[in-house]
């Protein structure tokens, strides 16, 4: 009773007045923070531009991703590069087939392998780590051991003996992205709920008799919400980076499938030939995207965390 009289008081309204103000205050500041930062701004449009050229991109392609160009078939070196005429604005690889569509393709797969398996990924260990840090004991012990373990997993071994049973396809490989990364942002999410499992407001929480499934994700997770920002971040592009990895490496997406680092491999392969271009456009869109993401990640860590702001 005396918990809800003092939460019935005018002193304690002025205190959540103040403490919603602030938290406002916390995003429009982050905000503004954020668009004065001039590297994260371009690469925030850097970013749009690859997003709208996978989403749009095929409303411009002359051809299908698996349609061969038989007039060009035995003459790619000489007659195969990017070209207004024929269509092939990327040219074409050494099957004949478009690789305009192609990197339209492999943009489309990469973005959605990366973002779907990088938030999904920063949200379970988010998740974990705050269940952790708010039971503790054999609970913490057991998430951790298992964090341990995930740790201790060769990812490609794992990618490889995963895809022999269950097949190469994007649905698979964004699973065993996120079964790799679950955790993602787990430890950091496990000491601040360490830290804010007994204050106030918590207290207050309890008392009011709310679950511990209201208070870890009412309470707990949302006051940590820029943590989750910046290690999803961060995350994503370290997704991307995995993914376009065992692509290069032939374990990752299959024909008639393709992402950035499939294309990358085809390009590097045939680099020695001459045609140049089936390795640049490829690895031009990986780069710009990877550098776009990582200057966003430091313009939102630079906005958001507080140990970073004046």
């Amino acid at each position: 009773m005396s918990a809800r009289r003092t939460m019935n008081s005018e002193d304690y309204a002025q205190a959540a007045a103040e403490e919603m103000l602030s938290s406002r205050s916390f995003w429009a500041d982050a905000r503004r923070r954020f668009f004065q930062n001039r590297m994260a701004v371009v690469a925030l449009l850097f970013l749009a531009f690859v997003f709208l050229f996978a989403i749009f991109g095929n409303l411009a392609a002359q051809f299908s991703i698996e349609e061969i160009d038989w007039s060009l078939l035995g003459q790619v070196k000489e007659q195969g590069g990017p070209s207004l005429e024929n269509g092939h604005w990327f040219g074409v690889d050494e099957l004949g087939r478009d690789l305009y569509a192609r990197v339209v393709q492999g943009s489309r797969v990469s973005l959605m392998v990366g973002f779907i398996a990088g938030i999904a990924a920063v949200l379970i260990g988010a998740t974990f780590g705050a269940i952790a840090g708010y039971y503790g004991g054999r609970i913490d012990q057991l998430i951790m051991a298992a964090y341990n373990i995930t740790l201790s997993i060769p990812y490609i071994i794992f990618f490889v003996v995963w895809q022999a049973f269950f097949g190469r396809s994007v649905e698979q490989m964004i699973i065993v992205m996120v079964i790799m990364n679950w955790t993602a942002g787990l430890l950091i999410t496990r000491g601040q709920v360490m830290t804010l499992k007994n204050r106030e407001f918590i207290e207050a929480a309890r008392m009011l008799g709310l679950s511990d499934t209201k208070i870890i994700f009412k309470h707990l997770l949302p006051n940590m919400l820029w943590i989750i920002v910046i290690y999803a971040s961060i995350t994503i592009p370290d997704m991307i980076m995995t993914e376009s990895l065992v692509s290069f490496l032939g374990v990752g997406i299959q024909e008639p499938q393709t992402s950035w680092g499939g294309l990358i491999s085809e390009g590097a392969s045939t680099m020695t030939y001459g045609t140049l271009w089936q390795l640049a456009f490829p690895a031009v869109f990986f780069a710009v995207n990877q550098i776009s993401l990582y200057y966003i990640g430091d313009g939102l860590r630079d906005a958001l965390d507080p140990k970073e702001r004046s």
